[in-house]
C-alpha cells in the first residue's frame, strides 16, 4: 500500500473512533500487510509503531505480541492523567522555591527497538483453530472419538466453557482401562490435573513444563483458557526457526566454495564494505554475503567462477537470499512463509549442481 493512502486510511480510522464509530477487528497479518511487510521484524515494527502514533492509534491486544493471524482492535490511546499544577500568584515567586532553571534546546531520543522483546506463548496460539474440549459426564468413547477425529493425545475437560476440570489423555486412558475394575466409563473417571500457564509468558520460561507434561494449557489475561500447546507445537516452533538459519548457512557456505582460490586477498578486499575499512579480509570466509554478491556482480569476476549460468539471475536470486537472511538473522521475525522455505531448499539445490559442474580452481590444478 502506498505510504500517502495507509496514512489516510489510519487517519481516517482514528477519526472514526473520536466520533465514537468502533474499528472492525483486523488481523497482525492484514496490519503488516499495510506496510508491505510478509511477517513482523523490528525495521516492520518500527514502522508500524511510529505510523500509528502519528495517526494517534494503538493497537489491543499490542500486534507485536499476537500471533499473525490474531486479530487486533486499532483504539485511541488513553488519556494521560495531568499532573495538579501549583498555583502561584501572577508576577510572584514562592519564597521557598527556586527560579526556574534557564530552558535548553529539547533533545529527541532516537528509539525504534519495540516494546515485546520476549517471545510470548501467544505468539504460538493460532486464534484459527477452535479449542476442544469435553465435558467430565462425557463417555470415553466420546473423548476418543475426539482425539482421533483431531489427532490429539489430550483433551481440556471443562465445564461451563470456561471451568478447568482437568484433563483426559490416551496417557491416562490407557492404564484406567487396564488396572480398573470394573473399568471406567466415563471422563471423570480418567482425568489428571491440569497444567496452565499464560498467555503472557515467555515461550522459554515455560518449555520444560511442555516437555514433562507433554502439554500446557493457555489463558489470556481474561483468565479464559484459549489453547493448548504441545511437544508436538513446540517441535514445530523450533523447526520453522531453526531451518531457515541452516539452509541460510548452507547456501552462504556453498557461495564461499564457488569463490575459493579464485582470487587474490587485495581482490577480495576491494569488494570489502566501504563503511567497515578496518575489518580484515584475508579470505573468502570473511566476506558477507552483501560482499560476495558486490564480488560476482563483477562481468570479469564472475567469468572466473567458470559456471554455466546466467550472472544476472543468479546475482538476484542470491540478493534476495541476502535480504531474507537479514530478517531471520534478527531472531523476532515471524517465520518465513512456505513460499520463502521452498525457495530456499531449491537454492541450496541449485547451488550443488553449479559446484558439481565448476572447474577447479586454476590453485587446485597446481596443487595436484
Amino acid at each position: 500500500m502506498e505510504i500517502e493512502a495507509r496514512n489516510r486510511l489510519l487517519n481516517d480510522i482514528a477519526q472514526s473512533l473520536r466520533a465514537g464509530r468502533p474499528a472492525e477487528p483486523i488481523s497482525v497479518r492484514e496490519l503488516i500487510g499495510w506496510f508491505d511487510a510478509l511477517r513482523r521484524g523490528a525495521n516492520v515494527n518500527w514502522a508500524v509503531r511510529r505510523a500509528l502514533e502519528q495517526a494517534g492509534l494503538v493497537t489491543v491486544p499490542d500486534f507485536e505480541g499476537s500471533h499473525i493471524d490474531g486479530r487486533v482492535q486499532l483504539v485511541l490511546p488513553n488519556e494521560q492523567p495531568q499532573q495538579p499544577q501549583v498555583d502561584q500568584p501572577h508576577g510572584e515567586q514562592a519564597a521557598d522555591q527556586p527560579p526556574p532553571p534557564a530552558v535548553e534546546a529539547a533533545v529527541e531520543f532516537v528509539g525504534g527497538a519495540g516494546v515485546e522483546p520476549a517471545y510470548r506463548v501467544s505468539r504460538l496460539l493460532d486464534p484459527r483453530l477452535a479449542l476442544v474440549s469435553i465435558g467430565p459426564d462425557a463417555t470415553l468413547e466420546e473423548a476418543a472419538t475426539l482425539m482421533l477425529r483431531h489427532d490429539y493425545s489430550q483433551l481440556p475437560v471443562m465445564t461451563n466453557g470456561r471451568d478447568v476440570r482437568g484433563v483426559v489423555s490416551w496417557e491416562s486412558i490407557g492404564p484406567a482401562m487396564t488396572l480398573r475394575h470394573p473399568a471406567p466409563r466415563f471422563v471423570r473417571e480418567c482425568m489428571r490435573p491440569a497444567i496452565e500457564v499464560k498467555a503472557t509468558d515467555s515461550i522459554f520460561q515455560v518449555i520444560n513444563r511442555i516437555i514433562e507434561s507433554s502439554y500446557v494449557l493457555v489463558r489470556d489475561e481474561q483468565r479464559i483458557i484459549v489453547g493448548i500447546l504441545t511437544t508436538t507445537d513446540l517441535s514445530q516452533q523450533f523447526q520453522d526457526l531453526a531451518e531457515p538459519f541452516l539452509l541460510i548457512g548452507e547456501i552462504e557456505n556453498h557461495i564461499r566454495a564457488l569463490i575459493d582460490g579464485r582470487f587474490t586477498q587485495q581482490e577480495l578486499e576491494a569488494v570489502r564494505n566501504e563503511n567497515d575499512p578496518e575489518r580484515a579480509i584475508e579470505s573468502v570466509a570473511d566476506l558477507t554475503l552483501g560482499e560476495h554478491i558486490w564480488l560476482v556482480q563483477n562481468p570479469d569476476n564472475w567469468a572466473r567462477l567458470g559456471l554455466r549460468a546466467d550472472r544476472g539471475v543468479f546475482v538476484s536470486e542470491l540478493d534476495a537470499v541476502r535480504q531474507l537472511r537479514n530478517d531471520v538473522m534478527h531472531f523476532d521475525s515471524d517465520r518465513i512463509t512456505d513460499v520463502e522455505r521452498d525457495s530456499l531448499r531449491n537454492f541450496v539445490q541449485f547451488l550443488h549442481q553449479l559446484k558439481a559442474h565448476q572447474p577447479a580452481a586454476a590453485g587446485a590444478d597446481a596443487a595436484n
